[in-house]
């Protein structure tokens, strides 16, 4: 048998000994686990109560299904949870580097102010050096939209946040570490 069959076989026992753990669970313990994924209670506990589910790709379609049915008030509910805090930035360590930081700040002050809650991307799929980049881009970006669009965006790009951090719940992928002070994910 290769390493590499090996290896691809422990990674399944791994990811099915968690999420048949995640199945097995008190309710409450799974509603808790799932809080941390997206912090509507509502989508917590329409994906607890459906349990179990027989694979990782039945549990993102859940979770999926569970963000297209968000409320506003769940959205809402969702963005004031400072589990919303997620990756890592680059330290402001060079003069660059400070001014980029200074200029997400003002970005975050400015977007909280016009549309009244928290930017929130997902950054699952970039290095930790194109992070910064592409969250001033984004939040630039997104700083010029209607209320409503943004609105849209912002479930879109919270959805795509719960669904990585499914897959860590269920795998053995790390979980993100906690950036106090900046809301981005």
């Amino acid at each position: 048998m290769s390493e590499e069959s090996t290896l691809s076989r422990s990674r399944f026992r791994a990811t099915a000994s968690r999420l048949d753990r995640f199945n097995h669970a008190p309710a409450g313990a799974a509603e808790a686990a799932l809080l941390a994924c997206c912090g509507s209670r509502h989508w917590a506990r329409l994906i607890a109560a459906h349990r179990p589910y027989p694979d990782l790709e039945a549990l993102l379609a859940a979770g999926d299904e569970a963000s297209y049915d968000l409320t506003p008030a769940d959205l809402d509910e969702a963005l004031a949870d400072e589990s919303v805090v997620g990756h890592e930035l680059p330290p402001a360590d060079s003069l660059g580097a400070l001014a980029a930081h200074t200029a997400l700040q003002a970005a975050h002050d400015a977007y909280e102010h016009r549309f009244g809650h928290v930017f929130v991307i997902c950054l699952d799929d970039l290095r930790p050096e194109e992070r910064l980049d592409r969250l001033l881009s984004g939040i630039r970006d997104r700083l010029g939209n209607e209320r409503e669009a943004e609105r849209d965006n912002t479930a879109e790009e919270l959805r795509r946040i719960a669904r990585g951090r499914l897959v860590r719940l269920a795998s053995s992928q790390p979980c993100l570490p906690r950036m106090p002070g900046f809301r981005i994910a």
